[in-house]
């Protein structure tokens, strides 16, 4: 019996030993580590106080602590199936209060700017929805950009950066002038005003300018300004009188080129301005102020004048027919004001000229009229290698011809070119007549 009892009493001093190895185990495992997360969520509610960097170095320690502290009772619920499962459901829920409260009281403030865009993104990453698998977290791993706002992002563009090319324009300042046009004399009334910040062409960083005033496409008649000595905003105050019918104002062009004058060089070009439509600028019937940039410029914009042809193509013939009609406002090239113009046409073949053909000479004028046909014989295979080069130029009796201006057509060519030489296949058989405008060589 004595044996008996002392075995008895062996194994309830073995059994409270054991009991108290577990509840020593339990609290090494579940308590301590809650304090010491309580203490670093204290330490990063103060660190959040400081700035943005410390509030999103807090959030990391206090996301990885509450991950930590979970995974711990997680393992114990494995470890130890005595524990109910009553108290383990009580202990996640108070977790969850827990981060819940402490994420609301490290929530950066926001401004109602950024509002109605927080809205779509999800603000808090609820406990309930992680994974309590076995594997612990990467140390290494960053913070969330889920719910924080980057203002890098959301930085708008400025006004200021534009294009290089407009800034390159706007450099040549601006041009202010009146236009005022009297119907019973029939005379265009230009009144040159101030020109406002010009760019500086001269080493002292001024310039010189002055301006010239064309109503195109005639050029023989050219106004042109006072020079202004040493200023990037002139005042001009000068009006020029242009005699012109009525009927004609919806296809003259103003033309106004600005330069610095220079005494013992050629003059510099700083811009032009090319007004194309009078009548949308104002009714002309009073006078009326207008302001205009200055486009940047080198050499003064020629217009060379248009010619109007045919072209006709047979299929089964292959014949290509191109007729001459007419030409008009073609530039002088003559000191008597005149050109004395003809046509000239090269077919060209992969860059090579294989034939060409010229009209008559039409003497002493700038809007002649031909109404010559010039034919090519083309078999339709090779339509497609083919292009004509259209030359009108000057007859010179003493040196050489002068090229007044050129344009092409063809499959290779651009523009009105390759419409019109397209056009003239879709419909064979057909003369399609078009107007052109000439360019320099």
């Amino acid at each position: 019996e004595l044996s008996v009892s002392l075995l008895a009493v062996i194994v309830i001093v073995c059994g409270l030993a054991l009991v108290a190895v577990f509840l020593f185990l339990f609290w090494k495992l579940c308590w301590v580590p809650w304090r010491n997360k309580a203490i670093s969520s204290n330490l990063a509610v103060l660190q959040s106080e400081a700035g943005c960097n410390k509030e999103n170095m807090a959030d990391k320690l206090k996301d990885t602590g509450a991950i930590s502290f979970l995974e711990a009772a997680v393992k114990i619920s494995h470890t130890s199936p005595d524990i109910p499962a009553e108290v383990q459901m009580s202990m996640k829920d108070h977790i969850m209060r827990r981060t819940r409260i402490q994420r609301q009281t490290t929530e950066p403030a926001s401004s109602t700017r950024h509002i109605s865009f927080k809205r779509h993104l999800p603000r808090q990453m609820h406990v309930s929805s992680m994974d309590y698998g076995m594997d612990p977290p990467a140390v290494a791993e960053q913070p969330t950009s889920i719910g924080r706002i980057k203002p890098e992002l959301y930085k708008q563009k400025s006004v200021d950066t534009e294009d290089p090319k407009k800034e390159a324009a706007k450099t040549c300042g601006k041009i202010n002038f009146t236009l005022k046009y009297d119907y019973e004399n029939e005379t265009l009334t230009v009144r040159i005003l101030r020109a406002f910040d010009l760019p500086a062409k001269d080493f002292c960083g001024s310039s010189d300018p002055y301006v010239k005033i064309y109503l195109l496409p005639d050029r023989k008649r050219k106004f042109q300004t006072r020079v202004h000595r040493k200023t990037l905003n002139p005042t001009f105050d000068e009006s020029f009188h242009f005699p012109v019918p009525h009927e004609e104002l919806a296809s003259r062009k103003l033309h106004l080129s600005v330069f610095d004058f220079d005494r013992f060089s050629r003059h510099d070009m700083i811009g032009e301005v090319i007004l194309e439509n009078l009548f949308e600028a104002s009714d002309l019937s009073r006078e009326t102020s207008l302001w205009k940039d200055i486009q940047y410029a080198t050499t003064e914009s020629v217009d060379l004048g248009e010619i109007m042809f045919s072209l006709c193509y047979l299929p089964t013939a292959g014949r290509l027919t191109l007729t001459v009609i007419k030409c008009r406002n073609l530039k002088a090239m003559d000191i008597t004001g005149y050109s004395d113009p003809y046509v000239k046409v090269s077919l060209l073949c992969d860059g090579r000229r294989l034939k060409k053909k010229k009209t008559t000479i039409k003497k002493n004028t700038l809007n002649p009229t031909y109404n010559e046909a010039i034919i090519f014989d083309i078999p339709p295979e090779n339509m497609d290698q083919v292009s004509l080069l259209i030359s009108v130029m000057d007859y010179d009796r003493v040196g050489h011809n002068e090229i007044i201006g050129v344009c092409r057509v063809g499959i290779s060519a651009e523009g009105l070119g390759r419409d019109h030489w397209n056009e003239m296949l879709a419909y064979p058989r057909k003369p399609i007549a078009h107007w052109h405008p000439l360019v320099e060589v």
